[in-house]
């Protein structure tokens, strides 16, 4: 099992090259940096995780200036989007940003997306909130043409272009990994349809993660699919848990980092990196 970091990489944490490099010297497999375009004020829209919203949510770095420091500051290290809001983005102008990410790292981008749980948030980019999964669904589609045609169309009911030139493609092919998250009730249909990988939060849902990794191995299998990687967020930096989530198929845990300076992160990551 592979073992990655995440954090949210704010305006006043340590840097995202410096913390890559910091995650490639010691050994981890990939690192990975959530987003928020920005935080409505009207906080009409419950924090998942309850309480109040952490301020980091409204302090973060556009996730793709980030993505590429960390790219170009390392050799080996994956970089991971975790998760992009796929449904508050133009897909032609997001196409072009993950290819080029892809490209400058050689071909070591992970393309974690989700739908978001922010409405006020999504509405402020002219996203309904009730038809977000078919939106996240065809900008997918649309994206995945743009990197593998040399002309690309698309023409669904909510992307809709013609033939168009963008360049550069992505290294891996047909495009780099689509790892989907979430633990709603139709995520699994999400990732049987579209997706590479299934990305859960840990602690976020009342069924053992072992049966619903069971489901989806099962329900891939039915459609001809190989079994699907498992990346859990937010796992617990602890040897017995990273234990159970072997026996339970995971392939790789994330540990969160605060996002904080240097001498915070630092030690905290030594920490972590005595489990590798």
């Amino acid at each position: 099992m592979d073992l990655g970091i995440t954090m949210f990489q704010t305006d006043y944490a340590i840097g995202p090259a410096q913390l890559a490099r910091a995650c490639e010297e010691r050994g981890f497999e990939s690192l990975w940096f959530p987003e928020h375009t920005h935080i409505p004020v009207s906080r009409e829209s419950p924090y998942p995780a309850g309480g109040d919203l952490p301020d980091e949510y409204s302090h973060t770095i556009d996730l793709f200036v980030a993505l590429a420091a960390a790219a170009t500051a390392t050799e080996r290290l994956k970089v991971g989007s975790g998760i992009c809001l796929v449904v508050e983005r133009d897909p032609i102008l997001l196409a072009k940003e993950v290819a080029s990410v892809d490209h400058i790292s050689g071909g070591r981008f992970l393309f974690g997306i989700g739908g978001g749980w922010n409405r006020e948030e999504m509405r402020n980019h002219g996203t309904d909130p009730k038809t977000r999964w078919a939106l996240l669904r065809e900008r997918i589609e649309a994206m995945r043409a743009i990197w593998t045609s040399e002309e690309a169309e698309y023409h669904g009911r909510f992307v809709d272009f013609e033939r168009i030139w963008s360049w550069p493609k992505p290294v891996q092919q047909p495009g780099p990994p689509v790892v989907i998250g979430g633990s709603g009730p139709t995520t699994f249909d999400r990732v049987i349809e579209y997706g590479d990988g299934w990305m859960p939060i840990g602690g976020r849902s009342e069924l053992p993660l072992a049966d619903q990794i069971a489901e989806l191995q099962q329900r891939a299998a039915e459609k001809g699919r190989p079994p699907v990687p498992v990346t859990l967020f937010g796992a617990r930096p602890k040897q017995v848990h990273l234990d159970k989530l072997v026996d339970a198929g995971v392939s790789r845990a994330v540990f969160w980092l605060p996002p904080a300076p240097a001498d915070t992160v630092l030690p905290l990551l030594d920490r972590y990196a005595e489990l590798l």
